[in-house]
């Protein structure tokens, strides 16, 4: 069943996004081959250097970059490496990343909005990286976002769905795909996101510490996979209490 993620009118048959904060030649080969990886993040700081080792070398034709702002500490600090990244040849879809706070990785949700208002308004194609707040995402569609991306958890921690109630409430209410980035650190998680409706994951920590990077990226294409085609099926109830027997409680064999 053809069933694309779809951004800005681009259609992607995967739903799995790799964040190459940690990146190597292993983890993107892995992502692109075994998770099936079709976007692909990237510092612009990376693709702007004069040193030998470049990003943009290993990326393979045919994924699209997601140039981010990581290191922009407000709005405009944003727009500029945006307009860097279009520069060096990195094309117009963009992540947003704002943030302030060093200690947790918070991003700054207003300098967002101001960031992404400005970037759609020149023909970018944004994402913006956001804390899960329904008020902000509202803005941000508002803004002209393609999607927004709420964190499961702070960056790099591996600690899961996090902030589980508050993503569900974008997903609901969001009229724009919801792409759950940071903290995803296994594959259950993933499935757990894209049960609830998520449109994509994104994940970078829980690849690229893994013991078998291949393996874990095989095992995260199946879990967005199976939790998607959940989502679409429609999950069974739950019950909050008793229970409800799969069989008839008539007809038994009598001595």
């Amino acid at each position: 069943m053809k069933d694309p993620l779809i951004l800005a009118g681009r259609e992607f048959s995967s739903r799995f996004i790799l964040g190459s904060g940690k990146y190597s030649l292993k983890l993107i080969e892995a992502a692109v081959q075994y998770a099936g990886a079709e976007i692909i993040t990237l510092a612009v700081r990376r693709a702007n250097t004069a040193e030998h080792e470049n990003i943009l070398d290993y990326i393979p034709k045919g994924v699209t970059l997601l140039p981010n702002t990581s290191g922009a500490r407000n709005a405009a600090e944003a727009i500029r490496i945006a307009r860097l990244g279009r520069e060096l040849g990195c094309g117009d879809f963009v992540k947003i990343e704002i943030m302030r706070d060093s200690k947790y990785l918070l991003p700054d949700n207003q300098e967002t909005v101001r960031a992404t208002e400005a970037l759609a308004a020149e023909g970018f194609v944004v994402l913006p990286y956001m804390y899960p707040d329904l008020n902000v995402a509202r803005d941000l569609v508002k803004a002209g976002a393609a999607a927004v991306m709420p964190l499961g958890a702070p960056i790099g921690s591996n600690r899961g769905l996090s902030t589980k109630a508050f993503v569900q409430i974008l997903i609901d209410e969001i009229e724009l795909p919801v792409i759950v980035d940071a903290g995803i650190g296994r594959p259950s998680q993933a499935c757990e996101a894209m049960e609830m409706g998520a449109a994509a994951i994104m994940a970078n920590t829980a690849l690229a510490t893994a013991g078998d990077i291949p393996q874990m990226a095989h095992a995260f294409r199946l879990a967005i996979e199976a939790g998607r085609a959940a989502y679409l099926a429609g999950l069974g109830r739950v019950l909050e209490r008793g229970a409800s027997s799969s069989d008839p409680l008539t007809g038994f064999l009598h001595e």
